[in-house]
């Protein structure tokens, strides 16, 4: 029986690759999950081949754990689909989307028939892997942040901007400059008029206060 040999590559990652023989009789399926066991992806997740163009265009879609729109719709569904019925040329292309809640995207292309299976291997395998496959961080391990704990090292990172270093104060500086000074807004209050403007009133009416009762 034939044998297909599929060069796999991330859209965003060209730099790592597989390349898996697979018979021409199994299934879209197969391939999926030929091609996680080697990323070290969970296989069980919502997934889908696209027929493609030389330029990666999308055409008919086989999908594995469709939704219930794509279902009604009647979608191809990969464990019924052969590959060999969606080969229409020598080097057939096919776009595939992995995982659509937290996707990454692959080309696959075929570049290789090869006319006899080998007795001895169990296909699909794994032909050729070059780089380690990008890993998927899962949300449900991301330990939540007290938010007041995010406050202050929101201040710290401020102070940090701007070059603060604690020691560099000068405490007496400052509490000559008045920063620092325990007096109260009253205080204030008889700085700004001046109590020896207010004394030098007083004692003017003393200076004339006599002789204005006695020209009365």
């Amino acid at each position: 029986m034939a044998v297909y040999r599929f060069k796999i590559s991330f859209e965003d990652y060209d730099e790592v690759i597989r390349e898996i023989d697979i018979k021409t009789t199994q299934t879209f399926e197969d391939l999926h999950k030929a091609l996680h066991i080697s990323t070290g992806y969970n296989v069980e997740k919502s997934s889908s081949f696209y027929v493609s163009t030389d330029n990666w265009l999308k055409g008919d879609e086989i999908a594995y754990l469709p939704n219930e729109r794509k279902i009604q719709r009647g979608v191809a569904l990969m464990e019924k689909s052969r590959i060999c019925d969606f080969i229409e040329d020598p080097h057939q292309k096919f776009y595939y989307i992995y995982n659509f809640e937290r996707q990454f995207d692959f080309h696959v292309e075929l570049i290789k028939i090869i006319l006899e299976d080998d007795a001895k291997t169990k296909y699909p395998t794994v032909f050729k892997s070059i780089g380690e496959a990008p890993k998927i961080y899962d949300r449900t391990n991301i330990i939540p942040v007290d938010e007041e704990e995010v406050s202050t090292i929101n201040e710290f990172d401020f102070l940090n901007e701007l070059n603060f270093v604690p020691e560099d104060v000068d405490l007496e500086a400052l509490e000559n400059s008045g920063i620092n000074s325990k007096s109260s807004p009253q205080d204030d209050e008889e700085d700004e008029y001046g109590d020896e403007d207010m004394d030098s009133e007083f004692d003017e009416d003393e200076e004339y206060g006599s002789s204005k009762d006695e020209d009365y």
